[in-house]
C-alpha cells in the first residue's frame, strides 16, 4: 500500500490494519492510483531534466557558434581591410613606378650632358693653359690686363671649382639613378610566384628608400651575415622591412640620435635550413600590456593620422604567408629587437 494512503488510515483508524474490509478494494485502488501518479510524476521529471540538460547543451552551442561567427565576421573585416591596404600599396607602386621611369629620362640626358659638359670643360681648359703659357709673348699692356681679369675672376679657383661641380653633380645624377633603382625594384608588383632572391638588396634598397624618416633620427648599423638567397615574395618582403624600419625611426625620442641595427644570420636553432633578419632600435620600447596587441589590425599607440594601425599586421601576415615567424623583444627605455625567421625553401 503506498505509504501517503498509510498515512492518512492511520489518522482515520489508527492502524491501516483496522480498515473496514468493504473498505479494501476501493483503498487498493485509490494506491494503485497513487503510485501510477508518482511513477508519472518520476517519468515527467526526468523527461524535464533530459529537456532541460538538451537546452542547456543547444544554448552552449548556439553560444559558441555565436562567438565563431563574431569571430569570423573580424576576421573577414581585417582581411577586408588589409586588401584595401594591399591594394592601396600596389597602386601607389603603380605611381611610384610610373615616376621613376618619368625621372629616368631626364636624369639620362643630364648625366649625358654633364659627361659631354666634363670632356668640352678639360678641352677649354687645356686651352686656357696654352694662353697661359704664351702669355709671356705678348706685350706689357696686354699681360698687365689679362693678369688683372685673372685676379678678378679668380681663374685658379674657377678652374678647381667647375671641375668639382662637375664632379657632385655626377654623383647627384648617380644618386638620383641609384634611388630611382631602388623605388621601381621597390615598386615592382610580385607575379604571386616565388622566387629567388638576396635578401642584403632588399634591405639595401628599403633603407635607401626611407633614407629620410631616418637620417634625421638614427644611424644605421649593419651587420650582415653570410646568408644564401631566399625563396621569397621580394617586394612583400621589401614591404615588411620598411615597415619595421619606419617604425624603428620612430621610436627613437626627438631631440636624441639614436641608433637602427640591421643584423643577418643563419638560423642555426630550426631544424630546417633558415634566415634571421633583425631590426633594433634603442628607442622608447615597447610598454608590456601592448606587446600582446602589436601585430593586431589597427592597433597603433601612434596619434591620431600618424599611423593606422595595419603595418605590423600586415608584416605579419606577409611572414606568415612565406612560413615563417615573427618576434619581438622589448623593454620600455632601451629599445626593441624585431627578429623574422623565413625557411631558406619554400615547402611545396
Amino acid at each position: 500500500m503506498h505509504r501517503l494512503l498509510i498515512q492518512q488510515l492511520e489518522q482515520h483508524f489508527g492502524s491501516a490494519d483496522a480498515l473496514p474490509a468493504a473498505m479494501r478494494p476501493f483503498v487498493e485502488a485509490v494506491s494503485a492510483a497513487y503510485v501510477k501518479a508518482d511513477a508519472d510524476f518520476e517519468l515527467l521529471s526526468h523527461s524535464l531534466e533530459e529537456i532541460s540538460g538538451e537546452l542547456i547543451q543547444r544554448n552552449a552551442a548556439l553560444r559558441e557558434e555565436r562567438d565563431e561567427q563574431r569571430a569570423l565576421a573580424r576576421r573577414l573585416e581585417d582581411a577586408h581591410n588589409q586588401l584595401l591596404q594591399s591594394e592601396k600599396m600596389s597602386s601607389i607602386g603603380q605611381l611610384a613606378a610610373g615616376v621613376a621611369h618619368e625621372i629616368n629620362n631626364p636624369v639620362g640626358y643630364i648625366g649625358s650632358n654633364l659627361n659631354a659638359l666634363e670632356g668640352y670643360l678639360d678641352d677649354l681648359l687645356g686651352l686656357v693653359d696654352h694662353y697661359e703659357q704664351a702669355e709671356a709673348e705678348l706685350p706689357t699692356a696686354t699681360r698687365d690686363a689679362l693678369a688683372a681679369q685673372r685676379e678678378r675672376i679668380e681663374l685658379p679657383y674657377v678652374k678647381a671649382e667647375l671641375r668639382a661641380l662637375i664632379g657632385e653633380s655626377q654623383e647627384g645624377v648617380a644618386r638620383v639613378r641609384k634611388i630611382v633603382k631602388d623605388l621601381k625594384d621597390f615598386s615592382h608588383a610580385d607575379s604571386g610566384e616565388f622566387a629567388w632572391a638576396n635578401l642584403h638588396e632588399g634591405l639595401e634598397s628599403t633603407l635607401n628608400i626611407v633614407t629620410n624618416e631616418i637620417k634625421y633620427r638614427a644611424d644605421v648599423q649593419r651587420e650582415y651575415g653570410d646568408i644564401p638567397r631566399v625563396e621569397c615574395l621580394p617586394s612583400q618582403m621589401n614591404q615588411v622591412f620598411m615597415n619595421l624600419l619606419v617604425n624603428a625611426a620612430h621610436s627613437i625620442p626627438d631631440g636624441r640620435r639614436g641608433t637602427i641595427t640591421v643584423r643577418t644570420r643563419n638560423d642555426e636553432a630550426g631544424g630546417a635550413e633558415g634566415v634571421v633578419v633583425e631590426i633594433a632600435d634603442d628607442g622608447c620600447g615597447i610598454p608590456a600590456d601592448h606587446l600582446k596587441r602589436i601585430f593586431d589590425p589597427f592597433f597603433t599607440t601612434k596619434p591620431v593620422g600618424k599611423g593606422t594601425g595595419l603595418g605590423l599586421s600586415l608584416s605579419y601576415g606577409i611572414v606568415q604567408k612565406h612560413h615563417g615567424r615573427i618576434e619581438v623583444d622589448s623593454e620600455v627605455g632601451r629599445g626593441s629587437v624585431f627578429r623574422i625567421f623565413l625557411p631558406v625553401r619554400q615547402s611545396v
